[in-house]
Parts: C-alpha cells; sequence; structure tokens
C-alpha cells in the first residue's frame, strides 16, 4: 500500500516539470517524423497480463515489434531518437501507467508481449507477480548490456529483497545512471 501511494504522489509531483519535456518532445518528434507521437507498446504486466504501454516514438513506424537487441536499432531510428532515448526522455508517457496501476516506479521492466523466454523464465521463479516497473534493479546493474539470464536473476533478487528502502535506492541509482548515460547502448 506504501508503495502505491507513494506511486501516485511522486507522479503528481513530476506532473508539472516533466509537462515541459512532454511538450517539447513531443512537438519535435511531430516534426521529424511521420506517425504518432506515442507508441503503444504492447508488454506483460503483473501475472502475465498484457498492457498497452505508452513512450514516445523513437523509431520509424515499420519497425519490427521485437527486443532491440534482435535489431539494428540506429537502422530504425528517427531523427533524434537515439539522444531522446540516450537521456531517458522516452519513458515519461509511461508515467500514464504508473497512475493507472500497470506499472509502478520500481519493479522489473515490464517485457514485450513476444519475449517467451524472459516471460517463461520470470514466470518460473516468482517474477511474475511483481508489478512491472519504470526502472529496476536489473536496469541500474547493467540495462541494455545484460543476457536475459542476468536479467532474470537480478529481477529475483529484486523480488527476494524488495522494500520501500530498496525502491528509493533504485530510483536514486537510476538518476544517477541517467544524468551520467552509462549502459544505454542506443
Amino acid at each position: 500500500m506504501l508503495k502505491r501511494i507513494f506511486d501516485i504522489t511522486f507522479v503528481i509531483i513530476l506532473l508539472i516539470p516533466c509537462s515541459f519535456f512532454f511538450l517539447l518532445v513531443s512537438l519535435f518528434i511531430f516534426m521529424v517524423s511521420r506517425g504518432s507521437v506515442i507508441h503503444w507498446s504492447k508488454r506483460v504486466g503483473q501475472k502475465n497480463v498484457i498492457f498497452l504501454m505508452p513512450k514516445f516514438r523513437t523509431m520509424k513506424i515499420d519497425t519490427p515489434q521485437v527486443a532491440t537487441h534482435l535489431i539494428k536499432a540506429s537502422d530504425y531510428l528517427i531523427l533524434g531518437g537515439g539522444l531522446i532515448r540516450k537521456l531517458s526522455l522516452d519513458e515519461i508517457p509511461q508515467l500514464w501507467s504508473i497512475l493507472t496501476g500497470k506499472m509502478s516506479f520500481v519493479g522489473p521492466r515490464p517485457a514485450l508481449f513476444n519475449q517467451d523466454d524472459l516471460i517463461e523464465q520470470r514466470t518460473n521463479i516468482g517474477v511474475d507477480q511483481l508489478v512491472p516497473g519504470l526502472t529496476g534493479w536489473a536496469q541500474i546493474n547493467g540495462r541494455d548490456e545484460l543476457s536475459i539470464q542476468e536479467k532474470v536473476k537480478l529481477d529475483h533478487e529484486y523480488l527476494l529483497n524488495r522494500s520501500f528502502l530498496f525502491d528509493l535506492k533504485i530510483l536514486f541509482l537510476t538518476f544517477e545512471k541517467v544524468i551520467s548515460q552509462k549502459s544505454v547502448s542506443h
């Protein structure tokens, strides 16, 4: 319950400063690329329920719906898309998912609907019972550089050790990673 109260309160606090970036990024994407500004990605949520997760669209509209490590992402990025992703500005629309309870600020990142190996491994160890997060223990320990097995191991560590203080630590370390732009390959 404390986690949900924190999520709602923190979203409300972030709405004002993030609204400037939301407007700026929306306008930029609208000007440089055809198609919608927001991409609604099919993701796996708590208890393996599929939900639509919003992100700023940084890829061309014909990009395959697969994990970015399975394609040469640079071939599909829109103008400025790499920078938007590197600064994690593409994640701002996910505040909506947090507000509606589909996501939390901290938890395992929601898998794409077709990442069967990741979904199966998480389900086998109970990680599927967690609400997915905007950031998580795996993200601050390697993000794009981790194998699926390493992500699942770190997600399991989070499951076993989760607490409000651990979540605050992860949020602090996420902020530090975003500022330093470490472990973001595209």
